[in-house]
């Protein structure tokens, strides 16, 4: 009773069956590896919760998706038109939003094989561990109001290879200089750095001795994750 539950509705005598325990298994391992994947990535690294969620989850999405198009040359070329059509959206996504697409993708197209017992199971193990994993805040960084994204502006005739050190040394465990832009009309330039704040409660501060240093020009202080969502 259990195996003609998962038997899709267009198999025949030629088409054999993908055991309920081997479909199991396979997602079971695909899950570990998801995990372990998500596990090495956060190692030393920035990063944030919705791509660590995607990264654990994707594995097992394209697993399923290959278990169903193995051995069907035509139903492959169908998959890969259908999966690349993700890149030609009008509007960015963030990691979690491109997961549920390509999670929505795979249950139609097990729906479209023929197996729905396997398409019903799939997509309540999928959504049962994606909500257990943002229960459990999975891959939320631990004091994550440390982290800031740090813009400045500077005039166009002030080093900066060396003038902020003092500050950083003083509020902040570690500091990365990412981009640096000239503006308005290149008479200034705009400095953006990741840092990590030894004490958040200390932001003012910092900010005061760096307006004392850039001529009291614009500073922005937001969130790294706010800006690193897109995947």
């Amino acid at each position: 009773m259990l195996d003609s539950l998962f038997q899709g509705i267009f198999d025949s005598d030629i088409i054999r069956v993908i055991p309920v325990s081997d479909f199991l298994l396979c997602i079971a391992v695909s899950l570990l590896v998801g995990l372990l994947l998500a596990g090495s990535y956060m190692f030393k690294s920035r990063y944030t919760k919705s791509f660590i969620v995607t990264l654990a989850l994707l594995p097992t999405v394209v697993c399923v998706v290959i278990m169903m198009v193995n051995g069907n040359v035509g139903t492959g070329v169908a998959v890969a038109g259908a999966f690349s059509l993700v890149r030609f959206r009008s509007l960015p996504g963030t990691a979690k939003e491109i997961t549920g697409l390509f999670l929505a993708m795979s249950v139609g197209l097990v729906v479209g094989m023929g197996y729905l017992g396997f398409a019903v199971l799939y997509a309540v193990i999928l959504t049962a561990i994606c909500m257990f994993y943002n229960y459990l805040n999975f891959g939320e960084r631990k004091n994550s109001a440390r982290y800031k994204t740090l813009c400045i502006t500077i005039p166009e005739n002030l080093d900066y290879s060396g003038i902020f050190d003092p500050v950083w040394e003083k509020y902040v465990s570690s500091w990365e200089l990412v981009q640096v832009k000239t503006t308005n009309m290149g008479s200034m330039f705009r400095l953006t750095y990741q840092i990590t704040m030894l004490n958040p409660a200390a932001e003012k501060d910092m900010i005061d001795e760096i307006r004392c240093r850039n001529g009291n020009l614009e500073i922005t202080v937001s969130k790294q994750e706010t800006s690193a969502e897109v995947l």
